[in-house]
């Protein structure tokens, strides 16, 4: 969505009295869920030190001043798509602006219908208060006096209404987003639970997220970032849990962001805030369930709605955080236990069952009694570190075809690529089955994977290994294991480290990763998050 405004004449006037100064604030109002008519978040506000730095353009007033701009500075007259009004109500020229494919055309209809029943004499000689408090008949309106301002908040959606020998322009928020229906995320798909996703307009996402924690505490603070872009951030938090020191720190973090812009969204503001650099594992958590982030909010977490994308950041997170699933928390806690430790056995195979196989095969000797089995039983006609990288990368490669590939062809796609091709290269003596069968159970690890990025990672990590075991053998793979873990240890995640509570050691928390606790057996939230309450049960005060 656009940046916009949600204050309506009546509610807005003692709205804003609690405000801290310098604080940026978003003032929110639940409209109805409705896709085809879609509000946006109100007005923006910068922190007023920086409104008094920077100097406000004035807007002409004169309607024919405001025509010569609008062609000047927003190309009217050359986009299709820019509409400009001009209409004489009572004895007062005006003139709305909006853009073709934002206007809420019945909306915009039921204004100007009211405006053509007022006669000559209708209008004080004040005509700015007249339409403002009176004759305009919209709910959510604004009054406006810097010109980049009304021109952002129009391209956001908006409608401003520009009247003869007034310097202010009235912001009508009349619009309707182009906006799919809420579905299941096609990543994050649970057997038991809610049907309904995240989608890309931005109100809409944090609707169903106040849909699931109706707590007055919950608050959503609205950002701009970008100077072409104009995108529009969204930092949800309850106020009375999450630590305010990281809260800050990450407010002050995306101020200071310059850049033209966000066009993909949610994977630019996280490389300009957290500057992983060439780091490849994820220090942040990306969901599109709307009860996910509910619950990772009421723990203390911090998530980042980003408008035009699907997906909210969740911060900050651990490894532990990024291999558990929805799914664990919709069976009974000894079945969403055994699911977590199978998930876990996978991720952990992906990992390691390909470096270790393959250093069974080069050292025989290290294979106990019991594993006399394990290794190749025929030498292929190319080296077995060509075969590992070969299979890694043609799966790499499969998984992109599919991606790219129409759904009705993904099936056949894959009973081609996998009987065929498999069959065919293990035949010619290209590879030997044991490479196949292991690289495909390492791949499967790697789907169960609930994050794509810690997957991809991991993957990263199981090349390493396998040509470390190739040049170093049994010290290769001691040393990259070793190097692998404290690279984890040392990585931090907004302040918070990244391998907790393995490392610091928690064995409470650490019990409750591995074993899926019943709802009124986890009592406190992580204590890595700094909460300002620990204690998950209710507060009477509260």
């Amino acid at each position: 969505m656009g940046g916009g405004w949600c204050r309506s004449r009546e509610a807005g006037k003692g709205q804003s009295g609690g405000q801290a100064e310098g604080q940026e604030k978003i003032l929110f109002t639940e409209p109805p869920f409705d896709e085809s008519e879609q509000p946006i978040i109100s007005h923006y506000k910068q922190p007023k030190k920086q409104q008094q730095e920077k100097a406000i353009k004035p807007i002409p007033s004169k309607i024919d001043d405001v025509i010569a701009k609008l062609v000047e500075d927003v190309g009217y007259k050359t986009s299709f798509d820019i509409v400009v009004r001009e209409m004489t109500f009572g004895d007062r020229r005006t003139a709305f602006y909006f853009m073709n494919g934002f206007a809420k055309d019945t909306v915009l209809t039921e204004v100007l219908k009211r405006l053509t029943f007022l006669e000559n004499d209708s209008l004080s000689s004040d005509a700015l208060h007249s339409f403002f408090d009176i004759y305009v008949p919209a709910i959510q309106v604004v009054k406006e006096q810097d010109w980049d301002n009304v021109m952002t908040n129009v391209l956001s959606g908006g409608t401003a209404m520009f009247i003869d020998g007034e310097a202010t322009a009235i912001l009508i928020d009349a619009k309707a987003f182009p906006a799919r229906n809420p579905e299941e995320p096609t990543l994050e798909r649970v057997v038991r639970g809610s049907r309904d996703g995240f989608v890309e307009t931005m109100l809409t996402n944090v609707t169903l997220v106040r849909r699931r924690l109706r707590d007055k505490q919950l608050r959503y603070e609205i950002m701009r970032v970008g100077d072409r872009t104009q995108t529009d951030i969204c930092i949800a938090y309850i106020d009375d849990i999450v630590d305010k020191e990281l809260l800050q720190s990450l407010k002050d973090k995306i101020k200071l962001i310059k850049i033209d812009g966000l066009p993909l969204a949610d994977k630019q503001l996280e490389e300009a805030t957290v500057k992983r650099g060439w780091n490849p594992y994820p220090l942040v958590r990306y969901s599109e369930r709307p009860d996910t982030v509910a619950v990772n909010l009421m723990e203390g977490h911090i998530a980042l709605f980003v408008d035009t994308t699907p997906s909210v950041m969740i911060l900050p997170t651990t490894f532990f955080d990024l291999i558990q699933h929805a799914e664990e928390n919709r069976q009974t806690p000894f079945i969403g236990t055994y699911l977590r430790w199978v998930r876990f056995a996978g991720i952990m195979m992906s990992l390691f069952l390909l470096p270790l196989w393959f250093l069974f095969t080069l050292r025989p000797e290290l294979k106990p009694p019991g594993l006399s089995f394990i290794g190749a039983q025929q030498a292929g006609k190319i080296p077995m570190v060509a075969q590992f990288l070969l299979a890694e990368f043609g799966v790499d490669l499969l998984r992109m075809a599919a991606i790219h590939t129409p759904s009705p062809l993904v099936t056949a796609m894959s009973l081609m690529s996998a009987i065929l091709i498999g069959d065919i290269a293990v035949k010619t003596g290209l590879f030997v089955n044991e490479v196949v069968l292991y690289m495909a159970i390492s791949a499967i690890g790697m789907f169960a994977t609930p994050s794509y990025e810690l997957g991809l990672a991991n993957r990263i990590v199981r090349l390493l290994l396998i040509v470390t075991v190739a040049l170093f053998k049994v010290p290769g793979f001691m040393i990259a294991t070793t190097a692998f873990v404290i690279y984890l240890t040392l990585m931090r995640s907004f302040n918070r480290p990244y391998m907790w509570p393995f490392i610091p050691f928690d064995i409470k928390a650490l019990m409750s990763i591995f074993i899926r606790v019943p709802v009124l057996s986890n009592r406190t939230r992580p204590n890595y998050l700094k909460p300002q309450q620990r204690d998950r049960l209710p507060n009477e005060e509260h």
